[in-house]
């Protein structure tokens, strides 16, 4: 039986939430679909080099991604 995916409450910016939006669009995604994928390049690239993908990953945005 496969696994079942989990479902999980998540609150973004407004800002994040355009931008993954029209990223999404420009991918030909869902938003939902857009996040799992960068989540799960996210993970493959931690698994694969030990390394998150930014160094600053916990710090504040300081881009406007408007």
């Amino acid at each position: 039986m496969a696994e079942q995916k989990k479902q999980i409450p998540l609150r973004l910016s407004a800002q994040l939430y355009r931008a993954i939006v029209a990223w999404a669009e420009d991918d030909f995604r869902s938003v939902n679909g857009q996040i799992e994928y960068l989540l799960t390049e996210c993970v493959k690239q931690r698994k694969k080099t030990g390394a998150y993908v930014g160094k600053d990953i916990d710090k504040p945005l300081d881009i406007d991604i408007s």
